[in-house]
């Protein structure tokens, strides 16, 4: 059996360690995934560009 303020230090003491997300380093998920895809599109290119240059080198 415990005491309220045992009870209340417990659960301020666990409370206090849980993060909590900064809303200032959020942003929209649509945002988010237009970030990702534009990435994937540069990497895209490189890679077809690679391929092309090794495709040249072998003929």
């Amino acid at each position: 059996m415990t005491t309220p303020e045992y009870d209340w230090w417990w659960g301020k003491r666990v409370n206090d360690n849980v993060s909590m997300s900064s809303q200032e380093n959020t942003r929209p998920i649509e945002e988010h995934l237009q970030v990702i895809l534009s990435k994937l599109e540069i990497l895209e290119a490189e890679k077809m560009k690679k391929n092309e240059r090794i495709r040249l080198k072998k003929t």
